[in-house]
């Protein structure tokens, strides 16, 4: 997802970041990496890949094809279709192939760590893209957008829309979560709850299913048709005399399943979030049947893993990280960018250099 002005503004912002957005990690000013005796500017680096489902996974994929082949690397990249022994596969592959560097973004966080052994020992540096490598020495870095800053900015878009939507309140509402093997899953929820509880205990909103865990609310495998059943049954369930006004929603295909399960029921459009800027979400905010996205810009945090692809290559130090993370197992430096929020009133802006997104706000 090319967003240059978003770009910028993260350039901007990065030095200072938000404490929370980490999810547990601390500020390290000073967490840098040794690099190591450097290698071949021709060398191969792998790109693990969980799948190529989302918009946003497709970009990567092109993407770090792209960015990597214009720095001089040979990318061998592929993708594991959310079956996480198909990654350890490919991953395996990868070291077997002679590459330097595997940027992973995992299935399961905590399902890596005895491959990831093999490519310690084999030499070979682990940057991981968009979640947390959990439970192993055997990474290097993490680059990723802030995951409990998201949530904060989800839930935050959510009640601006109920009251620019739906007046005064209060508010029905309903939860939903991303994939419980994502890591950045449950700090999105996280983010969003810190924002949504005290709203919640004052009375503003109801949860009128009861449901406000994590555990009760994330959707399987980030499974759309999973989440329109879900939200088929919280309406038919609980809604039968009552209008829903907002839903919480991790991401823009869930988003859209609740949106069309809410229409066949014979609700109002409820005020829906999202995140990544898919493309059809995009149309639907600009349209107004999505309240919001959240932008992740992908070219950037490809640019981010390709600078320090090269850092590593030229046996530099890695520059300094914005925080420090405790994956269970050692505190490992996370390179963090900052999110936007998307709605129909600063779509142009936002967009302003993305021509293709720009092409949809017609």
């Amino acid at each position: 997802m090319k967003v240059r002005k978003v770009v910028t503004a993260i350039a901007a912002i990065l030095a200072v970041g938000t404490l929370a957005a980490c999810g547990g990690g601390s500020r390290s000013d000073d967490a840098k990496v040794s690099g190591g005796k450097g290698f071949a500017a021709d060398a191969t680096i792998g790109v693990s890949l969980p799948w190529l489902g989302t918009q946003n996974w497709k970009e990567a994929e092109t993407m770090f094809n792209d960015q990597l082949t214009a720095s001089g690397f040979k990318p061998l990249i592929q993708a594991a279709d959310q079956k996480v022994p198909q990654q350890q596969q490919q991953i395996e592959a990868m070291i077997e192939q002679g590459a330097k560097v595997i940027v992973v973004g995992p299935i399961d966080g905590t399902q890596l760590g005895s491959v990831l052994s093999k490519a310690k020992e084999a030499g070979v540096s682990i940057i991981g893209y968009d979640r947390l490598i959990e439970n192993t020495d055997a990474v290097d870095a993490v680059v990723q957008f802030g995951s409990v800053r998201t949530g904060e900015l989800q839930a935050e878009s959510l009640l601006e829309g109920l009251k620019a939507k739906k007046g005064d309140g209060p508010y029905n509402i309903e939860l939903f979560g991303g994939g419980p093997a994502d890591p950045n899953a449950p700090n999105f929820f996280k983010g969003a709850m810190s924002v949504l509880q005290p709203k919640i205990d004052d009375g503003t909103l109801t949860v009128v299913s009861g449901q406000v865990e994590f555990t009760q609310v994330a959707t399987p495998d980030w499974d759309n048709s999973k989440a329109q059943q879900r939200m088929d049954s919280l309406l038919s369930g609980n809604y039968s005399d009552k209008k829903i006004d907002g839903v919480l929603s991790p991401n823009d295909g869930i988003a859209r399943a609740i949106i069309t399960a809410c229409k066949q029921a014979g609700q109002d459009i409820p005020v829906v979030t999202g995140l990544d800027a898919e493309n059809e979400s995009v149309t639907w905010v600009w349209e107004g049947k999505q309240w919001s996205t959240v932008a992740k810009p992908t070219d950037a945090l490809v640019a981010k893993s390709v600078e320090l692809i090269q850092a590593l290559q030229q046996g530099k130090e890695l520059p300094a990280a914005d925080y420090k993370a405790d994956n269970g197992s050692i505190e490992v430096p996370l390179y963090e960018l900052s999110p936007v929020v998307v709605t129909r009133d600063n779509a142009k802006q936002v967009f302003a250099d993305d021509p293709d997104r720009m092409a949809l706000l017609k």
